[in-house]
């Protein structure tokens, strides 16, 4: 512990930069940055150790203390300057900095080591008693907020009482403005020295009122609070809600960064802004970010005033840093390259330009959307930075959900309301929600929902995830809502300057213009009215918007050829008709994992004939209501079969209880009524007597053919017909027939012999045969035990791991979501195990089965048809057991293929399938 403080600064670093485990990626980016040479203001970090430490103890060891108040006299040293001297003050930063990203989560304190004489100091000598108070009375609100643990509220109405104040000696009627307006006509930039240190005062004020004690005058014990809050952040709300979602270990803890400030807000030749190598939304290689005059670091990332552009643009006037500052951007531009030649990666940089002079404060991996990660890995590779299969393992393949869904319809009308800028790609369309909350509970009662704020902060976390898309009335490409929207893959356009939000009303004012930017109407939209929000164009409509299906083209199409060169099992498609088919096809299914027959039955022509056979006294009534299904389910198969052109298709036979199908309302009854013959009474009585209680365990799977075998004897000869059919086409049909539910090996050996017997009549009468293979659904625990004898008759295995873990597990999948959160959320299981696999039970079930069945037939056939076949950690799971393939929904199979790709390639290449797929 002793050594857990790592100072940087002079050309040196004492902290490994490999070493994020310990100094988090903010520390290991500063050291990085230190040792290459670049301009970074020297600072210290303390590791993540310490946090882990904190939490357990709520005080930071001895000895660390210690080490920090070395540190601290060095930084002094380094500096020339001391914390509380108000002849040469130092100030610091006081940062967090996990391992991994978590922007905005956690809490940040600048300008640390203010007082009343040190910010006398700084005005004399910085000659701007402006800046040396704005700073001043900044500090105290977040120190007291994020430190001392006080609500903003006071310090937001003091604030506004100072910009009414100068609002009234401009001669605006403040009455006629609320607070959002207030801010707009008098940004804090606008409040003149002598009003904020009446602010400071009133500040101080607040904190003594609230606490009972003074504001804190000791820098060391500012510095000391400060430290602890930092650690104290990374237990709080909207960090753990961030880590739950991006699967971020509780136990990692957060680093702490104190770092001398650099101050963008000194004057016009100062600024601040925020950098990527690449753009974030679509990858294209050019220096790409925003940036502000005169400001402080967290006037970007917040959104509190709108920023300029980095480069130069063409229209006039050109207000770029590009055009403002050219040496500095300059400067900024080879140090992007710099940094992205020594990572080979795409960076996100935070600059401050002191007085002319450019420091680099953070460099970290973008975050990036899904579009912009796949062309800036091609791009990569191409450029020779990095190789194809690094540039497969760049792409997190749950990422590519964000390519993979609807965008806006073209040729639907669209009534356009307001641009802003297209912070994250994709599109939807919902109810107008003002605060998170709001956006959480709606969402829950299953409406669609788009976020409206001003802005948005860490807070607003829960309500981000909950709605279908973010809209923010002020910020840029790099505020919290644009950086956190990309990361959940969520539509956001920010920066709508047309909108004017008012929370107390809960209404959305819009000002609407023509092209050639002249106002023609206002447009005012209440909490509950539906808009759509375009993040690929930035513009907002009225009402909802019809979608398309996504496009896959271009590196997209580049990359998942590499990734299939170095992919070892294959990926197939759940499928249940020939649309279904066609779409997994596109998505580059090599085959259907799970043909569904019961989905078959529920249209309305089909059902009744279904009820019938349900309902038949005897077997003869049954055969009778089969055979007018047979066409159906033969039809059913022959488009999946032409759909699939020579491509393995596993049917599972008809595995749901008969009550399923049954009539639930009086209506349905009288029309079977006279469709049987049969007296309505009956009915009810006969689909009184097949409701089970427990019906997922009940008269289902197998055991329907074991005790009515001409229900699986029809879909047999269906699918071999159907198959019959489309061979002599030419086409050659590779079909699976699948028995769900089996536990013992009698149970299968009797569905062979109801699959030969058919199969020798359809093959006799046609005068000729096709090839297929039989095999069986490993769904239980007991299956999965005895496997070794259910591999006598079964070729192939498919591991229905929905089932198996709600068998395994004990768990309800239609029950389970009133408590589950509660466990993943407590650490009692890391994940929801009907999304992602449990590795430890179900899958050491799987692992058995797999094994077991492998030593009865070597070359027997393994697959995974649940959900989970669809979920990257899972997949890397089935790779290394050497399952022969996965399967998972149609829009799923581009995320599947290249998370087994990746697979492959982190096991070092080695075969992950055997036998055939």
């Amino acid at each position: 512990m002793a050594e857990s403080v790592y100072f940087f600064g002079e050309g040196r670093a004492e902290g490994d930069p490999k070493r994020r485990d310990l100094l988090g990626g903010k520390g290991a980016g500063l050291a990085e940055m230190t040792a290459l040479g670049l301009p970074v203001p020297p600072g210290f970090t303390i590791a993540t150790d310490v946090c882990t430490a904190f939490a357990r103890s709520a005080a930071i060891p001895p000895q660390v203390q210690q080490a920090i108040a070395a540190a601290v006299t060095r930084l002094e040293k380094t500096m020339g300057a001391r914390l509380g001297d108000h002849a040469a003050p130092l100030l610091v930063s006081v940062r967090s900095g996990a391992r991994a990203s978590m922007p905005g989560m956690m809490d940040t304190i600048l300008n640390l080591g203010l007082n009343d004489a040190v910010a006398e100091g700084l005005a004399a000598q910085t000659k701007n008693p402006r800046f040396a108070f704005d700073a001043y009375r900044r500090f105290i609100a977040m120190h007291a907020c994020i430190a001392l643990g006080l609500s903003k509220d006071p310090f937001d109405r003091s604030l506004e009482e100072a910009r009414a104040k100068v609002a009234a000696v401009r001669g605006i009627d403040r009455s006629r403005l609320n607070a959002e307006e207030l801010k707009r006509l008098v940004p804090d930039s606008h409040i003149p020295a002598e009003e904020l240190r009446a602010l400071v005062t009133a500040f101080k004020a607040i904190v003594k009122k609230e606490t009972g004690r003074d504001f804190p005058s000791e820098p060391r014990e500012q510095l000391a609070q400060a430290i602890e809050a930092v650690f104290r952040s990374w237990n709080n709300q909207r960090a753990i809600v961030y880590r739950r979602m991006h699967e971020i270990p509780d136990d990692w803890g957060t680093a702490c960064n104190v770092q001398a400030m650099v101050f963008g807000n000194l004057g016009d030749t100062s600024a601040t802004g925020v950098a990527f190598t690449r753009d974030p939304s679509t990858g294209e290689r050019k220096l790409y970010g925003e940036w502000l005059p005169n400001a402080q670091g967290e006037d970007v990332v917040a959104g509190i005033r709108t920023p300029q552009p980095l480069r130069a643009a063409s229209r006039a006037p050109d207000d770029s840093l590009e055009a403002t500052m050219p040496e500095a951007f300059r400067e900024l531009a080879r140090i992007a390259s710099t940094l992205e030649k020594h990572f080979r990666d795409m960076q996100d940089l935070e600059f401050t330009i002191q007085a002319g002079k450019l420091y680099m404060l953070q460099c970290r991996t973008a975050k990036r959307a899904a579009r912009a990660a796949v062309r800036a890995a091609v791009d990569m590779a191409k450029e020779g930075l990095i190789g194809k299969e690094e540039a497969v393992l760049r792409v997190d393949p749950s990422g590519l959900d964000q390519l993979l869904h609807p965008t806006l319809d073209p040729t639907a009308p669209k009534r356009l309301l307001a641009r802003g800028l297209a912070a994250s790609p994709g599109a939807a369309s919902g109810h107008i929600v003002f605060n998170a909350d709001e956006a959480e509970r709606r969402a829950g009662q299953g409406k669609p929902v788009i976020l409206v704020r001003v802005e948005t902060s860490p807070e607003d976390i829960h309500g981000m995830k909950a709605a279908r898309g973010i809209l923010t009335a002020r910020g840029g490409m790099t505020s919290h809502a644009a950086v956190v929207a990309r990361g959940m893959g969520k539509p956001c356009v920010a920066g709508v300057s047309a909108v004017a939000v008012n929370y107390e009303s809960q209404t959305m004012t819009v000002s609407v213009y023509d092209e050639a930017g002249h106002p023609t109407d206002t447009v005012t939209l209440k909490k509950g009215d539906v808009i759509t929000v375009d993040g690929g164009s930035g513009h907002i409509y009225a009402g909802e918007v019809p979608t398309v299906s996504a496009a896959l083209s271009g590196e997209f199409g580049e990359l998942m050829s590499w990734a299939d060169a170095a992919r070892t099992m294959k990926v197939r498609a759940n499928a249940d008709t020939p649309l279904d088919a066609r779409t997994a096809r596109a998505f580059g299914a090599e085959g259907i994992g799970l043909c569904r027959t019961e989905h078959m039955f529920f249209e309305e022509e089909r059902i009744e004939a279904m009820r019938e056979m349900i309902l038949a006294d005897d077997s003869r009534g049954r055969a009778a209501a089969l055979a007018k299904l047979l066409p159906f389910q033969r039809e059913d198969f022959v488009g999946i079969f032409r759909e699939m052109r020579g491509l393995p298709v596993t049917v599972r036979l008809l595995d749901p209880p008969l009550h399923e199908f049954l009539p639930t309302e009086a209506k349905q009854l009288e029309q079977l009524s006279r469709t049987m013959g049969v007296s309505v009474p009956k009915l009810a009585q006969r689909t009184k007597d097949l409701h089970e209680y427990n019906p997922m365990l009940g008269h289902r799977g197998v055991r329907l053919a074991i005790t009515f075998p001409e229900i699986y004897a029809m879909q047999v000869r269906a699918i071999l017909e159907a198959a019959l059919q489309v061979g002599s086409e030419g086409t050659e049909v590779l079909p699976e027939i699948m028995i769900p539910l089996a536990i013992t090996r009698a149970e299968l050996e009797r569905m062979r012999a109801i699959v030969d017997e058919v199969s020798g009549e359809v093959f006799g009468l046609a005068g000729k045969s096709i090839a297929f293979s039989f095999g069986t659904m490993i769904e239980l625990p007991r299956a999965a035990l005895l496997a070794r004898e259910l591999a006598h008759p079964a070729e192939f295995f498919s591991f229905g791991t929905n089932d198996l873990t709600q068998a395994t597990m004990g768990l309800s999948r239609d029950d389970a979501g009133k408590f589950l959160p509660a466990y993943v959320e407590t650490g009692i299981l890391p994940r929801d195990p009907f999304v992602s696999l449990d590795q430890e039970g179900v899958g050491l079930l799987v692992e058995t089965a797999a094994a077991g069945g492998r030593e009865t037939r070597p070359g027997l056939k393994l697959g995974v048809c649940g959900e989970h076949g669809g979920d990257p950690p899972s997949i890397a799971f089935f790779q290394k057991i050497g399952l022969s393939y996965v399967s998972c929904s149609p829009f799923r199979v581009p995320i599947a293929r290249l998370a087994a790709s990746q697979a492959a390639l982190r096991a070092g290449g080695q075969r992950g399938g055997h036998g055939t797929a």
